[in-house]
């Protein structure tokens, strides 16, 4: 079965929010290994904005009409 643009798109941003989630990951295990505070918050926020656009893109596929 062959991928159209909107799967493609789909998976695409499904890819970025996840390289997003594990970017804060380690940024946050960085920070505190530095004991810089500003960097593990900057961690966690990307974890928290990477998850929520998550949430949305499955809120959007419950509502997508299934083939």
């Amino acid at each position: 079965m062959a991928l159209d643009d909107r799967s493609r798109g789909r998976a695409r941003n499904k890819a970025r929010n996840k390289s997003q989630e594990l970017k804060g990951q380690v940024k946050e295990a960085a920070g505190r290994v530095a004991d810089d505070p500003r960097l593990e918050a900057e961690g966690r926020g990307d974890q928290t904005r990477a998850n929520l656009k998550q949430a949305a893109e499955k809120v959007k596929d419950a509502f997508r009409p299934r083939r």
